[in-house]
């Protein structure tokens, strides 16, 4: 191998190292791949850096200020609870150290390489990469993974500069804003309008579509609207944020809400009406990579591309853009090139949003169970009449069970609610091994425990309501 005009000579190759590539590196080189990760900025992706995990320190850290303030049903008397937010800050990148030096070390252990860079391909088997300092250079490779992921849209007089934040500047906020805007109500404007409403902020909600959290269930999403509510959120649906205007003290958001133009000042707004796949300026056209009108790269159930050495997993490739997406990908990516028969054949990708009150999926709705052509039927439990939500004060939600009629086989399940993104995992494996609400029913659940809830939801699927 030789630096310099030379080609270095490289097995496996990862363009990117967050939850999708660092998984799949790691996983090839178990399976006796020598691999290399190409990266531009840093190990652990946006999710460990500046994404998944910050924000859900900063939500957690939320949690705690509000319990502190506001526990005097239970007795507790909170007579000076403040909050040092640089101390929280530094907690939550704290957070992040340890788990991306945890990476880090995974990758020593593996003896995986890592190249700084940015990544040019200029056939099926070479690119190049030029790091920060424009040094350039060319590796060939047997096999490449493209898990270089997504980024925040950015949309016409709303550039992402100063007051007006993308969801990384909106996580690296140095105080905590008296007056915030989110413009846009998916899963990420959501939690960070919660976070911050926790935290104290005045928040507002601009929603261009008829509700928040589109892609949930109506009679989940009025749980979290109520919950919004009561933590002195604004939500305006059917608006059309058509500028950004800032200064010094702050920024004045012009909106149109059922029609009327509206300025609604603030100290920042935040931008987050979805993602866009980092599949531009890669040299993927230049050596015929396919890819879609979104910019998304077509895959087969192994996750490979049109050319059969190279692989994509994560948010380049349709589907929902979810770490743990990616993660489940890169295995099969990794396994594949392995020569082993692994092919993507999940039934149910769980999907979480972190707000006040939480909101987890899996497997089929209702209605896409009978558009499936299931006899499909639910059962719900509230959280109302569990023990342990109750003594926990968290009684909003309700856990519901879709099956089909026929066989009681579980289908899907929607839980809104305290903990829904641990809940919801007994419910993807029960779906995932075909599982019945019988059995679901017939596992003994401790008690008193939120859990008991999923099991009460399927006494309730068999006909036997024992706890309501």
């Amino acid at each position: 191998m030789v630096v310099g005009d030379f080609a270095i000579d490289l097995d496996t190759v990862v363009i990117g190292a967050g939850p999708g590539g660092y998984v799949a590196a790691i996983h090839a080189a178990e399976l006796g791949q020598k691999v290399t990760v190409i990266e531009r900025e840093f190990i652990g992706g946006v999710c460990l850096n500046v994404g998944c995990i910050p924000s859900k320190a900063l939500i957690e850290a939320a949690h705690h200020y509000q319990h502190a303030m506001h526990s005097q049903v239970m007795g507790l008397q909170v007579t000076d609870a403040k909050l040092d937010f640089e101390k929280t800050i530094e907690w939550k990148n704290s957070v992040v150290s340890k788990l991306t030096g945890g990476v880090a070390a995974l990758f020593k252990k593996h003896k995986i390489d890592v190249i700084w860079g940015s990544a040019y391909l200029k056939d099926a088997h070479s690119l190049r990469v030029i790091d920060e300092d424009d040094n350039a250079q060319t590796y060939t490779f047997n096999n490449l993974i493209i898990a270089t992921g997504s980024h925040p849209i950015e949309i016409p007089n709303f550039k992402f500069n100063g007051r007006v934040l993308d969801s990384t500047g909106a996580l690296s906020l140095k105080e905590v804003p008296e007056n915030l805007v989110v413009v846009g109500g998916g899963y990420i404007g959501s939690e960070l309008a919660s976070a911050y409403a926790n935290l104290g902020s005045k928040v507002t909600i601009l929603e261009g579509g008829d509700s928040i959290l589109a892609n949930y269930e109506k009679d989940l999403v009025r749980v979290v609207e109520r919950r919004f509510s009561a933590q002195g959120v604004d939500i305006y649906t059917n608006a059309l944020a058509k500028k950004a205007e800032q200064d010094d003290n702050g920024v004045k958001v012009t909106a149109e809400i059922n029609g009327e133009e509206r300025v609604i000042e603030a100290d920042y707004v935040i931008v987050s009406v979805g993602r866009r796949p980092n599949t531009k300026n890669m040299g993927l056209e230049q050596i015929g990579l396919a890819t879609d009108e979104r910019g998304l790269i077509p895959v087969d159930a192994q996750s490979r591309t049109n050319i059969p050495n190279i692989y994509a997993i994560g948010d380049v490739t349709k589907g929902f853009a979810l770490a743990h997406k990616a993660s489940y990908e890169g295995k099969v990516a990794a396994e594949a090139i392995s020569g082993m028969p692994t092919v993507i054949d999940y039934h149910a990708m769980p999907a979480v949003c972190y707000t006040d009150t939480s909101v987890a999926t899996t497997g089929m709705t209702l209605d896409e169970a009978k558009a499936a052509g299931f006899e499909a039927k639910k059962a719900q439990f509230p959280f109302a009449a569990n023990g342990r939500a109750i003594s926990m004060g968290s009684t909003d939600g309700f856990v519901r069970l879709v099956f089909d009629k026929n066989t009681e086989v579980l289908l899907g399940a929607q839980i809104v609610g305290a903990h829904a993104s641990d809940l919801i995992n007994e419910l993807t494996l029960a779906i995932e091994s075909g599982s019945t609400v019988e059995d679901i029913a017939l596992t003994i659940h401790p008690h008193p425990s939120l859990g008991e809830a999923v099991m009460d939801a399927a006494d309730i699927a068999i006909g036997f309501p024992t706890n309501i």
